[in-house]
Protein backbone atom coordinates (compact mmCIF):
# COMPACT_ATOMS: atom_id res chain seq x y z
CA UNK A 1 0.00 0.00 0.00
CA UNK A 2 1.45 3.36 -1.05
CA UNK A 3 1.57 5.99 1.59
CA UNK A 4 0.46 9.39 0.26
CA UNK A 5 1.54 12.65 1.75
CA UNK A 6 -1.12 15.28 2.00
CA UNK A 7 0.56 18.62 1.70
CA UNK A 8 -1.40 21.52 3.05
CA UNK A 9 -1.27 24.44 0.67
CA UNK A 10 0.73 27.37 1.99
CA UNK A 11 -1.16 30.55 2.83
CA UNK A 12 0.56 33.92 2.49
CA UNK A 13 -0.36 37.36 3.77
CA UNK A 14 -1.08 40.00 1.14
CA UNK A 15 0.26 43.49 1.80
CA UNK A 16 -0.32 46.98 0.40
CA UNK A 17 2.34 49.40 -0.88
CA UNK A 18 3.14 50.32 2.75
CA UNK A 19 3.76 46.66 3.69
CA UNK A 20 0.58 46.51 5.79
CA UNK A 21 -1.32 43.21 5.75
CA UNK A 22 -4.59 43.62 3.82
CA UNK A 23 -5.57 39.99 3.25
CA UNK A 24 -4.36 36.49 2.59
CA UNK A 25 -4.28 34.01 -0.28
CA UNK A 26 -3.20 30.50 -1.14
CA UNK A 27 0.19 30.36 -2.82
CA UNK A 28 -1.33 28.84 -5.99
CA UNK A 29 -3.88 31.68 -6.23
CA UNK A 30 -1.15 34.31 -5.94
CA UNK A 31 0.41 33.31 -9.26
CA UNK A 32 -2.93 32.57 -10.91
CA UNK A 33 -4.38 35.98 -9.95
CA UNK A 34 -1.12 37.91 -10.42
CA UNK A 35 -0.88 39.04 -6.78
CA UNK A 36 2.89 38.62 -6.52
CA UNK A 37 3.51 42.33 -5.83
CA UNK A 38 1.43 41.92 -2.66
CA UNK A 39 3.55 39.06 -1.27
CA UNK A 40 6.44 39.38 1.18
CA UNK A 41 9.75 37.52 0.84
CA UNK A 42 13.08 37.18 2.61
CA UNK A 43 16.50 36.76 1.05
CA UNK A 44 19.67 35.69 2.85
CA UNK A 45 22.97 36.36 1.13
CA UNK A 46 25.92 34.57 2.70
CA UNK A 47 29.17 36.43 2.09
CA UNK A 48 32.65 35.19 2.88
CA UNK A 49 35.83 36.95 3.99
CA UNK A 50 36.85 37.42 0.32
CA UNK A 51 33.68 39.41 -0.46
CA UNK A 52 32.14 36.54 -2.43
CA UNK A 53 28.55 35.41 -2.04
CA UNK A 54 27.41 31.81 -1.76
CA UNK A 55 25.11 31.40 -4.78
CA UNK A 56 23.32 28.08 -5.19
CA UNK A 57 21.73 26.72 -8.37
CA UNK A 58 18.12 25.65 -7.97
CA UNK A 59 17.49 21.95 -8.50
CA UNK A 60 16.33 20.90 -12.00
CA UNK A 61 13.14 19.42 -10.48
CA UNK A 62 11.97 22.76 -9.03
CA UNK A 63 8.59 23.89 -10.36
CA UNK A 64 9.58 27.55 -10.64
CA UNK A 65 12.90 28.56 -12.19
CA UNK A 66 14.59 25.14 -12.40
CA UNK A 67 18.40 25.37 -12.71
CA UNK A 68 18.37 29.11 -12.01
CA UNK A 69 20.84 30.89 -9.75
CA UNK A 70 19.29 31.77 -6.40
CA UNK A 71 20.02 33.75 -3.28
CA UNK A 72 21.71 31.77 -0.52
CA UNK A 73 18.23 31.19 0.97
CA UNK A 74 15.04 32.77 -0.33
CA UNK A 75 11.41 32.26 0.59
CA UNK A 76 7.99 33.75 1.09
CA UNK A 77 6.78 35.07 4.41
CA UNK A 78 3.91 32.80 5.45
CA UNK A 79 0.58 34.00 6.83
CA UNK A 80 1.05 35.49 10.28
CA UNK A 81 4.87 35.38 10.14
CA UNK A 82 7.27 38.27 10.54
CA UNK A 83 10.12 38.72 8.09
CA UNK A 84 12.59 37.52 10.70
CA UNK A 85 10.55 34.43 11.55
CA UNK A 86 10.40 33.59 7.84
CA UNK A 87 14.16 34.10 7.54
CA UNK A 88 14.83 31.69 10.40
CA UNK A 89 12.42 29.08 8.97
CA UNK A 90 13.68 29.29 5.38
CA UNK A 91 17.35 29.16 6.33
CA UNK A 92 16.76 26.13 8.56
CA UNK A 93 14.77 24.36 5.80
CA UNK A 94 17.16 25.12 2.94
CA UNK A 95 20.58 25.33 4.64
CA UNK A 96 20.19 23.56 8.00
CA UNK A 97 21.45 26.68 9.81
CA UNK A 98 19.94 27.86 13.09
CA UNK A 99 19.87 31.64 12.69
CA UNK A 100 19.40 32.13 16.43
CA UNK A 101 23.01 31.01 16.80
CA UNK A 102 24.33 33.30 14.04
CA UNK A 103 24.95 36.98 13.55
CA UNK A 104 23.27 38.54 10.55
CA UNK A 105 22.11 41.97 9.49
CA UNK A 106 19.38 43.53 7.41
CA UNK A 107 20.86 44.99 4.22
CA UNK A 108 17.71 46.54 2.84
CA UNK A 109 13.95 46.62 2.41
CA UNK A 110 12.63 46.69 -1.14
CA UNK A 111 9.22 47.29 -2.63
CA UNK A 112 7.74 46.62 -6.06
CA UNK A 113 6.12 50.05 -5.82
CA UNK A 114 9.29 52.00 -5.00
CA UNK A 115 12.09 49.83 -6.42
CA UNK A 116 10.41 47.68 -9.08
CA UNK A 117 11.20 44.43 -7.28
CA UNK A 118 9.16 41.28 -7.79
CA UNK A 119 7.56 41.49 -4.34
CA UNK A 120 8.13 43.11 -0.94
CA UNK A 121 11.55 41.85 0.10
CA UNK A 122 13.84 42.10 3.09
CA UNK A 123 17.41 41.18 2.22
CA UNK A 124 19.75 39.97 4.98
CA UNK A 125 23.45 39.17 5.03
CA UNK A 126 25.34 36.63 7.10
CA UNK A 127 29.14 36.32 7.09
CA UNK A 128 30.42 32.77 6.78
CA UNK A 129 33.35 31.07 5.06
CA UNK A 130 31.95 27.53 5.19
CA UNK A 131 29.65 25.94 2.64
CA UNK A 132 26.23 25.43 4.23
CA UNK A 133 24.79 21.94 4.69
CA UNK A 134 22.23 22.70 1.97
CA UNK A 135 19.19 20.65 1.01
CA UNK A 136 20.07 18.75 -2.18
CA UNK A 137 16.37 18.68 -3.12
CA UNK A 138 16.49 22.49 -3.27
CA UNK A 139 19.90 23.07 -4.84
CA UNK A 140 22.08 21.05 -7.20
CA UNK A 141 25.36 22.98 -6.97
CA UNK A 142 26.81 26.26 -5.72
CA UNK A 143 29.38 28.93 -6.47
CA UNK A 144 31.27 31.55 -4.46
CA UNK A 145 30.93 34.64 -6.67
CA UNK A 146 31.56 38.35 -6.35
CA UNK A 147 28.48 40.51 -6.93
CA UNK A 148 29.94 41.54 -10.30
CA UNK A 149 30.47 37.90 -11.28
CA UNK A 150 26.81 37.20 -10.48
CA UNK A 151 25.74 40.11 -12.69
CA UNK A 152 28.12 38.98 -15.46
CA UNK A 153 26.66 35.45 -15.42
CA UNK A 154 23.13 36.85 -15.70
CA UNK A 155 24.15 39.15 -18.55
CA UNK A 156 25.68 36.15 -20.32
CA UNK A 157 22.29 34.41 -20.25
CA UNK A 158 22.38 32.48 -16.98
CA UNK A 159 18.89 32.10 -15.50
CA UNK A 160 18.48 33.65 -12.06
CA UNK A 161 15.80 34.79 -9.66
CA UNK A 162 14.31 37.99 -11.00
CA UNK A 163 15.66 40.41 -8.38
CA UNK A 164 19.14 38.87 -8.10
CA UNK A 165 20.85 41.33 -10.44
CA UNK A 166 19.12 44.31 -8.80
CA UNK A 167 20.13 43.23 -5.28
CA UNK A 168 23.76 42.61 -6.29
CA UNK A 169 23.97 46.06 -7.83
CA UNK A 170 22.03 47.98 -5.17
CA UNK A 171 23.48 46.33 -2.09
CA UNK A 172 27.07 45.68 -3.07
CA UNK A 173 28.25 47.53 -6.17
CA UNK A 174 26.80 50.97 -5.45
CA UNK A 175 28.75 51.03 -2.18
CA UNK A 176 32.10 50.74 -3.97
Amino acid sequence: MDEKKIIEEEWLDLVDENDQVIGEAKRSDIYEKNLVKQVRAVWLLISNSEGKIWIPRRHSQKKLLPNALDGSAVGCVARGETYEEALHREVMEELNIDMQEREYRLLGKFSPHKHGTYCMSYVYEMKCDEVPDYDTQEFSEYFWLTPQEVIDKIQQGEKAKRDMRFFMSELFLKKL
